[in-house]
């Protein structure tokens, strides 16, 4: 529950009104602590000469008094007060939420002199359990709300939200309650996505809570990757890639007709002039239901290394063929010759 912040500033006020006003024994600003823990309450600058007498007091009830070096301590503060001669110094051990009040410190010095000092302490209870809770649906960019709503436990003085380490501000589509424990996004946009942060503070302790959520959008901006055209007999690959959260699934087409390829990479070990053609790949994601495609144009062409298209096999046998002729015709002029002579 919110502290009340009449009382808190009440405190402060005394405190400081007194440490203003000609206090004889100043003390610091107001004291915070927590449940369960302790507190230090000491002046300024205590005095440095004799000291007969020492009083510290709750409100109307003593709590420790010294005199002649003898120390009493209220009984109801045994085994939970501690205090330095020196400082003046008195230390509230594993303090309750009643000891938040106005404590006053009365000095008697052997001239006979007396100087006094008040100090506040509030006393909260210390924050625990803080958590969030986010949507369990699925959040689809420009279809979703998400709302994330801070639970937690013992005074609460400020709740501070961050997202990524950085601070959430309000917005047209960032609305925050009235008590600043939730916050609601709509419609959700895929920079929404990332760590939520809430922090519950008061002036004795804090604590934080994270909660992510992921925006799933897309595919979008589907493109391939890949040469337009290439020689025949070399291999070829096609990359395909989409902006998606989650990541999309890939289908390929060739020339309209699936070709049961489901990766974003179209491999061709060896092409041939049957590979040229229209390939398709088309991206899909299935939180959002949505789809998009891209088309990439490939061409086969002949070889840098002639042939005028044919084959290797081809090209070997008119070479041999070449090889051949050449000797008989070699042949025929050996025996042409010798028929002459003869």
């Amino acid at each position: 529950m919110m502290v009340s912040r009449r009382l808190y500033w009440t405190l402060w006020m005394l405190s400081c009104f007194g440490q203003y006003s000609g206090q004889d024994l100043p003390f610091p600003e107001p004291a915070n602590g927590a449940v369960g823990e302790s507190v230090v309450l000491a002046p300024v600058n205590p005095p440095s000469t004799s000291i007969l007498t020492i009083h510290w007091a709750f409100t109307s009830t003593i709590i420790i008094s010294v005199a002649s070096g003898v120390t009493t301590v209220n009984p109801a503060y045994k085994d939970r007060v501690s205090f330095d001669i020196n400082t003046l110094a008195l230390e509230l051990q594993n303090l309750t939420l009643g000891d938040s009040g106005i404590y006053t410190l009365s000095v008697t010095l052997a001239a006979g002199e007396t100087l006094t000092g008040e100090t506040s302490l509030q006393v909260f209870e210390k924050i625990s359990n803080v958590r969030l809770i986010g949507p369990e649906e699925l959040l689809i960019e420009g279809n979703s709300s998400a709302n994330i709503t801070s639970e937690g436990t013992g005074i609460i003085t400020s709740v501070e939200w961050m997202k990524d380490n950085s601070p959430l501000s309000p917005s047209n589509r960032i609305i925050f309650s009235p008590d600043n424990r939730s916050v609601s996004i709509s419609p959700v946009q895929r920079s929404d996505s990332g760590e939520y942060q809430c922090t519950y503070r008061n002036p004795a302790s804090s604590e934080t809570a994270k909660h992510s959520l992921i925006i799933n959008y897309g595919p979008e901006n589907v493109s391939i990757e890949g040469p337009e055209v290439v020689d025949l007999g070399v291999p070829v690959s096609l990359s395909c890639s989409a902006n998606s959260v989650p990541s999309a699934s890939f289908i390929w087409r060739f020339n309209g007709t699936d070709t049961g390829v489901t990766t974003d990479t179209f491999t061709i070990d060896e092409t041939d002039f049957t590979h040229s053609g229209d390939y398709e790949c088309t991206a899909s994601n299935s939180v959002t239901n949505s789809s998009a495609s891209q088309r990439h144009a490939l061409l086969v062409k002949p070889s840098d290394g002639g042939g005028g298209g044919l084959t290797t096999g081809a090209i070997a046998g008119i070479v041999i063929g070449v090889l051949v002729a050449v000797a008989g015709i070699c042949g025929l002029i050996f025996y042409l010759v010798k028929t002459k002579k003869m």
